[in-house]
């Protein structure tokens, strides 16, 4: 039993960690690694806003190329800098040691950022950011509180104001109430952003899809080879059936 309940508390602390460890509440997405419209829509995003900073260097430009359905020429053109081929890992340029001196830490590479922290944790940092002239870069996020990276997307989203409500709480050792401002409320400013909140919305889901997709690129395979390979032992199951009862037909 101390066991178990010793497994139990480990499990639920590693899905604490991989969620973030945060108490913002996170929005459910459905990833879908077959949408090819998305995950090049996804690409497009990150090779414009993020390709800069992070890298996916788990990932070879062919493959992406290949399992997205892009023409190699198109990929050369759009996605893959200069100075990279085709059969590269998505490496960036920026050196480590300058990006901690500007940023306070490297950008961390995002080839497996989805299966660390999970779809939905991603998805809901990337629409969370808010303005904070507290922060050094101005913005700070609901997600990942004090967090040291630019809202590279604000021109996109627009200026997120938090929104202060007045909240009534109950002290517990005393009971009596307690005001505090709960600014958990996020609101665009009208008119700072190029896109509406759905077609932001849908711009993010398509990264993230993107995101979802570079950390396991052989998913797709897998479901549809484990289909077969299911398919495969029903028939065989059929089979060893038959052998079974003419093995055991005279034992009977």
């Amino acid at each position: 039993m101390k066991i178990f309940v010793a497994l139990s508390f480990l499990f639920a602390n590693s899905m604490a960690f991989a969620a973030g460890g945060v108490g913002y509440p996170l929005e459910d997405i459905t990833p879908n690694y077959k949408d090819k419209a998305s995950l090049q829509r996804g690409l497009a995003t990150f090779s414009h806003y993020c390709m800069g900073c992070h890298s996916i260097g788990y990932q070879r430009y062919e493959r992406t190329a290949s399992d997205l359905g892009i023409e190699i020429d198109v990929m050369l053109e759009t996605v893959i800098p200069s100075d990279k081929k085709i059969g590269d890992l998505g490496t960036i340029a920026m050196p480590a040691a300058g990006a901690a001196e500007w940023f306070g830490a490297p950008p961390p590479d995002l080839s497996l950022v989805t299966r660390k922290r999970s779809p939905e944790w991603v998805y809901t940092y990337m629409k969370t950011f808010y303005s904070d002239p507290a922060r050094p870069l101005g913005v700070n996020n609901k997600v990942f509180p004090k967090v040291g990276m630019p809202h590279v997307l604000e021109p996109l989203q627009g200026i997120q104001l938090a929104i202060c409500d007045a909240g009534i709480n109950t002290d517990l050792a005393s009971g009596e109430s307690i005001t505090e401002d709960q600014c958990d409320t996020l609101e665009i400013v009208e008119g700072s952003g190029t896109l509406s909140d759905t077609e932001y919305s849908r711009l993010i889901y398509d990264l993230v899809n993107f995101l979802e997709y570079i950390g396991e690129p052989s998913k797709a395979q897998s479901h549809k080879m484990g289909l077969y390979v299911l398919l495969f032992l029903m028939l065989f199951f059929v089979f060893a059936y038959l052998l079974k009862r003419e093995y055991w037909k005279d034992v009977h």
